[in-house]
């Protein structure tokens, strides 16, 4: 029997110390409000590979005191069982700029506290790279950052990176959600320790300095000294986050500061993101204020870091129009320069990248022709930091690793995406360019004709509901036996479903990728070249499509692109049928 909706308000109020949100719930409660209390309390906040994020709001389904007090004490006893000296070694906190964020890291260090733990504790708000880096510096056991990224402003979360400086995979994730769940009566509330207790530590200034001598070395190594273009102009926004500080530091170590204007408007943090519909630099217009900033002053080349500044965006004035490279075309151009400048004495075979499944194959061409190892994880900067550690370990020199949504890794610096080591490695790179005429753009240009144009289609859908996404996705498998074989006029020349765990090409008909039953994934590659990814969001109520065409001009590879997108949403998605909205 489901337990009464009215029981678990009065558990909520039971263990919320919190007034604002106890009260919530208890308005809720007396004004006998059963829908909302049935969506704030009967499903609890899903702790997943990417922690917890979600709205701010009173409940056990939202971000609050007590949802983060009650994850943070499931962590540490997590930790506590599978680390070793986790107490001494402790865990870096660091958090954004959100609203709450400050109270939420204050609540998960009291929580560490009571276990006995040691707190590294961030005094300011940074952005997110600098845990993973803080953790491996100070030899941590875990690392937590109180940030929702890019999402909007009603949003919080609660990111896990593990002792390997990289965020958690499996088993991690579901062994620290099984802990969450024997540890839900708070311990503590008291967030005076921060202050008080000798097992709290104030680390900002132990690591920034490292973090930026770690930038410097990738940027600039001993083997590859580029002098940096003093006419190299350009903008920087931070878009109301957390990035200015560190990337006004990291623009001082490569030396442009000078050459470095900001957009005023976005430069300082604000929870609330006035200038933008959405916090993303991904999104439609945002950056319109950059782009604005940028042609008042002549500036041809605008970056961008979104919040919590681990993704950075880049644009440059082309003729009369801006380009705004896509995540694709940013990876391909870092990963190029990272290959030409490795050092000529070492073996190309040693030299290794890795780009997720939903980004462009323009790297892996690279690879091929080049001779350096490449290899395709899973999406998401967990996989992508994990398996970059599993390549060191066997002898591989990792230097660069991207996913289309704007995440560049530079493993020198740090196992996750971070705008600020690949913003001076990107300077660093049109510094080399620009002594061979070249710009970005035109650089880009030159790898399309070396490799092929490759372009993308990429774009989601919204779904009413999870269910409604499998009943998609099961109806698509249903369209062929074992799977369809077309795509409009195309052929399918390869299946590989990673729900079922089927691929068409290999052997054994098992994926070269781990399977997840609980998430939507299907790739297809075609008879001539073009490769798909169709996937439910594991973070949003979204199905990602990400269509990549390849041909001997950009026109070709966009029109077969668009084409490739037409036939899915006719043939497979149906959005009116299945009430789906096309972004």
């Amino acid at each position: 029997m489901a337990q009464d909706i009215k029981e678990l308000a009065r558990e909520w109020l039971e263990l919320d110390k919190d007034e604002t949100t106890a009260d919530d719930i208890y308005k809720l409660l007396v004004n006998d409000d059963v829908n909302e209390l049935e969506k704030r309390l009967r499903t609890r906040i899903a702790f997943g590979t990417a922690g917890l994020r979600g709205p701010m709001q009173a409940g056990f389904a939202c971000m609050n005191s007590l949802t983060v007090i009650q994850a943070s004490q499931g962590l540490a006893a997590y930790l506590l069982k599978t680390e070793a000296n986790v107490k001494t070694r402790g865990v870096v906190i660091g958090r954004d700029a959100r609203h709450n964020s400050e109270k939420f890291a204050k609540l998960t260090a009291a929580a560490f506290v009571a276990k006995g733990i040691k707190v590294w504790w961030y005094e300011d708000a940074a952005h997110t790279p600098l845990v993973p880096f803080g953790l491996r510096e100070l030899n941590a056991a875990a690392g937590v950052m109180i940030t929702a990224s890019h999402n909007p402003a009603k949003d919080n979360g609660y990111k896990v990176y593990w002792s390997n400086g990289c965020q958690i995979v499996p088993p991690h994730d579901t062994g620290i959600a099984e802990s969450i769940l024997k540890n839900l009566t708070p311990i503590t509330w008291d967030t005076s320790v921060i202050d008080d207790s000798l097992l709290v530590e104030g680390s900002l200034g132990l690591v920034k300095d490292q973090y930026h001598r770690a930038i410097l070395s990738a940027a600039q190594p001993r083997h590859h000294k580029v002098k940096m273009n003093p006419d190299l102009n350009f903008v920087y926004t931070p878009m109301h986050g957390v990035g200015l500080p560190a990337m006004t530091q990291c623009a001082e170590t490569l030396g442009v500061l000078s050459q470095m204007t900001v957009v005023e408007e976005q430069a300082e943090p604000d929870p609330d993101f006035p200038t933008v519909k959405f916090p993303n630099p991904e999104e439609k217009g945002a950056l319109d204020l950059a782009i604005k900033t940028a042609d008042e002053a002549s500036i041809p080349l605008i970056l961008a870091s979104d919040p919590d500044a681990d993704r950075l965006a880049a644009a440059e004035k082309v003729g009369d129009k801006w380009h705004l490279f896509t995540g694709n075309q940013l990876g391909v151009l870092l990963g190029s320069f990272l290959y030409e400048r490795y050092p000529s004495s070492k073996p190309r075979a040693d030299l290794a990248m890795l780009a997720s499944t939903v980004s462009s194959r323009m790297l892996a061409a690279l690879a091929q022709k080049e001779g350096f190892y490449f290899q395709e994880t899973l999406t998401g900067f967990k996989w992508l930091g994990n398996i970059a550690r599993q390549l060191d370990s066997v002898g591989y020199d990792v230097v660069f690793a991207f996913e289309e949504a704007l995440g560049y890794m530079i493993p020198q610096t740090v196992h996750d995406k971070d705008s600020i080591s690949a913003a001076a490695i990107f300077l660093t790179a049109a510094s080399h360019w620009s002594t061979q005429g070249l710009t970005p753009f035109a650089k880009l240009q030159q790898l399309y004709e070396y490799l092929g144009y490759f372009e993308d289609a990429n774009t989601y859908l919204t779904s009413p509901s999870p269910a409604v996404t499998t009943t998609v996705f099961t109806a698509i498998r249903a369209l062929g036996s074992p799977h369809p074989t077309t795509i409009g006029p195309r052929q399918i020349v390869r299946w590989r479903d990673l729900t079922l765990g089927y691929d068409s090409k290999s052997e054994d008909h098992k994926p070269d990728l781990p399977v997840d039953a609980t998430s939507q994934m299907i790739t297809c590659e075609l008879d001539d070249g073009a490769v798909f990814t169709v996937r439910g969001s594991g973070t949003e109520p979204k199905i990602k499509l990400y269509i990549e065409c390849q041909a001997k001009s950009s026109e070709e590879a966009k029109k077969g692109a668009n084409e490739i997108l037409e036939n899915l949403l006719s043939e497979w998605f149906k959005p009116e049928e299945n009430g789906l909205k096309l972004a």
